[in-house]
C-alpha cells in the first residue's frame, strides 16, 4: 500500500471515528457562552431560567407505532423529550430509568415522549420499548429532522441519547447530552415541576 493510500485509509478511519463518538455516547457540559442564557451544571445538564427560555420547536409525526403525535398538545404539562435509537448503548443503559420514571410521574403533571432517529424501520424501535418496558409514545424520525427544527443557539439535542425538558408553557427548560440514571433524570424534572 502506498503512503497516500495509507494516509487517505487513516483519515477515513479517523473520520468514521468521530462521527461515532459524537453519534451515541456520554456527551459533556455544554455552556451556550454569549447571550444564550444557558446556566451549564457540573452534573452534565444545562438549565435557562423560566424568563430566559426559547419556544420549542415543532415536534409532530408519526410515531413508532404508527400513530400520529403532536408535542403540542401536552401543553399545560411538563414534557420529558428523549431522543434515542435502538442502535444506540447508552440508549439501552438510560431506558429502564425512563420507563419508571415515566410511570412514577404520568399522574404528577409529566409526560414523556421518545424521538426515535436512525432506525431504518420501526420493527427495532418497536422491539426496543417492549424490551425494556417503554410504554409512552416515541415519534419516528430516522433521518434526524425533528432534532433540526432546535434553534442554533438554544438548548437543543445534539447527539444520541439527549434528553430534554420542556416547561408547562411549551418552552425548553433543561438538557442532557448523555445517558441519565433516575437520579440524573428527577434532577432536570423537579425544579421545573415546581414552578407556578
Amino acid at each position: 500500500m502506498s503512503t497516500r493510500s495509507r494516509a487517505v485509509l487513516l483519515s477515513a478511519v479517523a473520520a468514521v471515528a468521530a462521527l461515532s463518538l459524537s453519534a451515541c455516547g456520554k456527551g459533556g457540559t455544554s455552556g451556550g457562552g454569549g447571550d444564550t442564557h444557558f446556566v451549564t451544571g457540573n452534573n452534565g445538564i444545562d438549565t435557562v431560567p423560566a424568563g430566559k427560555r426559547a419556544t420549542a420547536p415543532d415536534l409532530s409525526g408519526g410515531t413508532i407505532d404508527g400513530k400520529t403525535l403532536d408535542v403540542a398538545d401536552y401543553k399545560g404539562k411538563v414534557v420529558v423529550v428523549n431522543v434515542w435509537g435502538s442502535w444506540c448503548g447508552p440508549c439501552r443503559e438510560e431506558a429502564q430509568y425512563f420507563a419508571k420514571v415515566s410511570k412514577e410521574y404520568q399522574d404528577k403533571g409529566v409526560q414523556f415522549v421518545g424521538i426515535n432517529t436512525r432506525d431504518t424501520s420501526t420493527t427495532p424501535a418497536v422491539n426496543f420499548e417492549k424490551e425494556h418496558g417503554v410504554t409512552y409514545p416515541s415519534l419516528y424520525d430516522p433521518t434526524g429532522k425533528l432534532m433540526l427544527r432546535f434553534k442554533k443557539g438554544t438548548l437543543n439535542p445534539q447527539i444520541i441519547p439527549s434528553t430534554l425538558v420542556i416547561d408547562r408553557h411549551g418552552k425548553v427548560a433543561a438538557r442532557a447530552l448523555e445517558a441519565l440514571d433516575d437520579t440524573g433524570l428527577l434532577k432536570m424534572i423537579k425544579p421545573v415541576l415546581a414552578e407556578k
